[in-house]
């Protein structure tokens, strides 16, 4: 899958936008706060409804705009699709596939399957449970609709939930309704897990194949599923523990506090190590590069198709050797690549596609390096 054009209308710093892409590498540089991370959300945005960076719909729209439109091309097994979408600062998201609105979100995925690597990215291993929570979350959503049914009920049920355990007064009427999203949350719940452990256990040989080659083969990668209670102990852990949740007013119990772990175990010395908390910052990034190659492996097996790889400003967080083994990595793939300068990929003759130049809202196709059309 591809994606052929953008369209943009008052979305963040641009006025307007009408750009067309190459199917392979995109090249989107120019000096920080110019807008080349704008174009890659646009893009997340299409495959997902939602922002990389969690912002809500006003704070897309251009300054002073009541609205903002996008609209995305996308082909994918020799169809086209026109991705429609619609930003109100006051109202709810409008989404058109072809022209057709849809209600659901799970409508839309599928259609444009997105990896998205940031610097950010790179700490996913050394930061909190959330982090890796939500890369497990928006992968799955992506992929499997009945998870994002699951996953929707269950954190529906969950804020519940927590709302009457923060009111609940232990009267009998307080309890049973207690008892009424308990049986909500297990039956969402339980899903999830088995669901998560499915998937962590078909990424982790992917993610440590590529690590052990990252490393020369130094290191090996171990990753597992660290889910807060088993799919078949859920009911049980939630009811022993309903008085303590009583008091702390919380909920204790679920996958909403699961994790992943990474064990390191150095081949020389047989030591192995939790790199979550121990790990140098050359493990954690190398493993962190692993997961979202992993992703991209991920995602061709699934849909029998390659992802669209959006990589924001990432090459400059990475040494040589990371980036070389990233940039070889990517050669099958349509790739959207932001960055200050090109300097980079001269220096290591990675080919360049189509590139783009970015300066205060305005975009200028680079035709070779002495020559520029203006979008």
């Amino acid at each position: 899958m591809i994606i052929k054009s953008i369209q943009l209308s008052n979305f963040r710093n641009y006025e307007k936008l009408d750009i067309s892409f190459d199917s392979e590498t995109n090249i989107i540089y120019g000096d920080n706060a110019q807008g080349k991370t704008n174009i890659l959300e646009a893009a997340y945005l299409s495959g997902t409804t939602k922002s990389h960076k969690g912002s809500k719909d006003k704070e897309m729209i251009r300054f002073g705009e009541d609205e903002a439109h996008i609209r995305t091309i996308v082909e994918k097994n020799d169809k086209e699709y026109r991705i429609d979408m619609h930003l109100r600062k006051n109202g709810a998201k409008g989404v058109a596939i072809n022209k057709m609105p849809i209600k659901k979100a799970s409508e839309l995925f599928g259609i444009l399957n997105i990896v998205f690597f940031s610097p950010e990215d790179l700490n996913i291993i050394k930061n909190g449970p959330a982090e890796r929570r939500r890369f497990i979350d928006l992968e799955l959503c992506q992929l499997d609709k009945v998870y994002l049914h699951f996953l929707t009920h269950y954190n529906k049920c969950l804020t519940q939930r927590n709302a009457l355990l923060k009111e609940i007064d232990l009267s009998k009427d307080a309890q049973a309704m207690l008892d009424v999203w308990d049986a909500q949350l297990i039956q969402h719940g339980k899903k999830i897990v088995q669901l998560r452990e499915a998937f962590v256990g078909e990424i982790a040989p992917v993610i440590a194949q590529i690590y052990h080659s990252l490393t020369g083969g130094r290191e090996q990668l171990a990753v597992s599923y660290e889910p807060n209670v088993s799919a078949d102990r859920f009911d049980e852990i939630l009811f022993l523990n309903r008085e303590r949740e009583i008091r702390q007013k919380t909920t204790l119990t679920g996958p909403h506090r699961d994790d992943i772990r990474f064990r390191v175990q150095n081949m020389a010395t047989g030591q192995t190590t939790d790199i979550r908390t121990f790990g140098s910052q050359g493990q954690q990034r190398s493993a962190a590069l692993a997961l979202k190659l992993a992703e991209i492996e991920i995602v061709k097996r699934k849909v029998n198709d390659t992802p669209v790889l959006l990589l924001d400003d990432v090459l400059s967080e990475l040494d040589s050797s990371r980036q070389n083994y990233l940039l070889d990595s990517i050669h099958d793939i349509q790739t959207f690549i932001t960055c200050t300068g090109l300097e980079e990929f001269v220096r290591h003759r990675f080919h360049m596609d189509q590139i783009y130049h970015v300066e205060r809202g305005v975009v200028t196709r680079v035709n070779s390096l002495n020559s520029e059309t203006i979008f």
